[in-house]
C-alpha cells in the first residue's frame, strides 16, 4: 500500500489544503492527513476542532484518514510507517523553506518529501490571511469549505 503523510496545522482547513489532500488522493492509496500539536502556538480552534472540521471537508475521499501528532514528523512518519510527505507550495519562498525542512528530514529518517503546486486558483491562501479576513468583516466564501466558514465567523464575530 501506498501512503503518504499531509502535515499541517490547518488552522483552519482551506480550500488550498484540499487541492493538495485531493490530489495527492488521488495518487496514493491512503492519504494522512497530520495535524500538527503544537502547544507553542496560540491556534484558533483546538487540536480536536480541527480533526473533526477535516474529517468532514474530506469524507469525499474514501482514502484520506485524519490523525494529530506531536513532536518531529520524521518520528510520526516511523511510527506509522508512512514513507513520504507531500507538501504543497505556493511560491517560490515557501519552497526555500519547505526544501530545507526535506532535505533535513530525508537526512535524520530517510522519509521522502514531495512538492506539489497549489493549484493557481487557491495559491494565494494561507490558514492566517484568511482569518485577518473575517476578522474584518470579510467574505471568504469560496476560499475555504462553507462549514470552516460558519464556524471562522461564529468565532472571530461571536
Amino acid at each position: 500500500m501506498r501512503r503518504v503523510v499531509c502535515p499541517g496545522s490547518f488552522d483552519p482547513v482551506t480550500n488550498g489544503h484540499l487541492d493538495i489532500i485531493g490530489r495527492a488522493s488521488r495518487q496514493y492509496d491512503e492519504v494522512v492527513v497530520a495535524v500538527l500539536i503544537n502547544i507553542e502556538k496560540k491556534s484558533l480552534f483546538t487540536v480536536e476542532e480541527r480533526i473533526e472540521m477535516l474529517q468532514t471537508v474530506t469524507k469525499e475521499y474514501g482514502n484520506v484518514r485524519v490523525d494529530k501528532f506531536h513532536g518531529l514528523l520524521v518520528d510520526y512518519c516511523k511510527q506509522q510507517e508512512i514513507p513520504a510527505i507531500v507538501k504543497g507550495l505556493r511560491a517560490v519562498s515557501d519552497f526555500d523553506y519547505e526544501l530545507q525542512m526535506a532535505q533535513l528530514n530525508y537526512r535524520m529518517s530517510g522519509v521522502e518529501t514531495l512538492f506539489m503546486a497549489t493549484g493557481p486558483e487557491v495559491s494565494f491562501l494561507s490558514s492566517s490571511r484568511i482569518k485577518e479576513i473575517v476578522r474584518y468583516g470579510g467574505s471568504v466564501a469560496g476560499l475555504v469549505p462553507d462549514l470552516v466558514q460558519e464556524l471562522l465567523v461564529e468565532r472571530l464575530r461571536g
